[in-house]
């Protein structure tokens, strides 16, 4: 009989071993699950910018980018963060930033394509005053920044922008450098202006349409940053600018005319857009000492605000000293 007890007690004795193995074994496989599932979350960092709407909280180092605007898409390549950009509007890129037509396109400069956006599903979307009508719908995918350039203040709010820019990715260093380096360049191409007195005239022409831009204008930057002095100080200052005349032209008779050719950034009939060639324009200071300037149309009409462009910018500006 205590041989039976015995026998019963050693065996009910391995059994609750057993069970005791069985718990723990289920125990360690749950905080090992538990383990993995903590390890393959994804931990999202944010910070809050401010774009030209006001505050905005979007991810740090976003991996996954959507750009609109083309200023911002030539500060996020100077910035060394090209690789992140996954979607552009591929038709309407300036031929400095033809390497991003390799990557998907996102509809039109003007009309996003929604459906595509969604599916890149990108945790960041970057875009210009064209977007600002879908700047809602955007959002409803991801976090949407406008950074726009104040034509009051073309420099200070184009800096603001790479800065913010710098901020999200942060490469703060590179771009305080790349800023440093392009104010010395302003600072010697506005001493020139400054100094050769020069009244200059900024143009638009489309197919044959002229506009005239002043202060404080779509193209303001060439008064307000790069010191040139206007030939007339009452243009009306808009996105369009103020339709002229080439009898205007003459009458303001500057000596420098910058021109940016629509019609060659967008397409159309060019056959018309020859400013130069213009015969009352001819006639004008800048006609007679071959001060009609071709400004990189590309770069004018569908860029600025960024690191690059406004380099090229100046580039363009800087040929009416020669």
């Amino acid at each position: 009989m205590k041989k039976g007890l015995k026998t019963w007690g050693i065996l009910l004795t391995s059994l609750l071993v057993l069970a005791g193995c069985s718990s723990n074994s289920k125990e360690q496989g749950a905080t090992n699950s538990n383990d993995d599932k903590v390890k393959t979350e994804k931990v999202v960092k944010t910070i809050e910018i401010e774009d030209s709407n006001g505050k905005v909280t979007v991810p740090a180092n976003p991996k996954k980018v959507v750009v609109f605007d083309m200023g911002s898409l030539d500060t996020i390549k100077e910035l060394g963060e090209e690789k992140a950009v996954v979607g552009v509007p591929t038709k309407s890129l300036p031929a400095y930033l033809a390497e991003f037509d390799k990557v998907e396109s996102v509809g039109g400069i003007k009309e996003p394509d929604l459906e595509k956006i969604n599916e890149l599903q990108p945790d960041l979307i970057v875009i210009s005053g064209r977007q600002e009508d879908y700047q809602k719908e955007l959002a409803e995918i991801a976090p949407t920044i406008y950074l726009s350039v104040d034509s009051q203040d073309s420099w200070n709010s184009t800096k603001d922008n790479i800065e913010t820019l710098a901020t999200i990715f942060d490469n703060r260093k590179i771009a305080d450098d790349k800023i440093q380096k392009l104010e010395k360049e302003i600072s010697a191409v506005k001493k020139q202006a400054a100094d050769s007195q020069l009244k200059t005239l900024v143009t638009l022409v489309n197919e044959g349409q002229l506009s005239a831009y002043g202060e404080g204008s779509r193209f303001g930057i060439v008064h307000d940053t790069f010191g040139f002095a206007p030939v007339d100080s009452k243009i009306e200052a808009s996105t369009h600018g103020q339709s002229v005349s080439y009898e205007y032209v003459l009458e303001q008779n500057p000596d420098v005319v910058f021109v940016v050719d629509r019609t060659k950034a967008i397409g159309g009939d060019e056959s018309q857009n020859n400013v130069a060639k213009n015969e009352l324009v001819a006639q004008t200071k800048a006609g007679q000492t071959d001060k009609i300037i071709s400004l990189t149309p590309d770069v004018w009409y569908l860029s600025g605000g960024g690191l690059k462009c406004t380099e090229l910018m100046l580039e363009d500006v800087a040929q009416a000293f020669k």
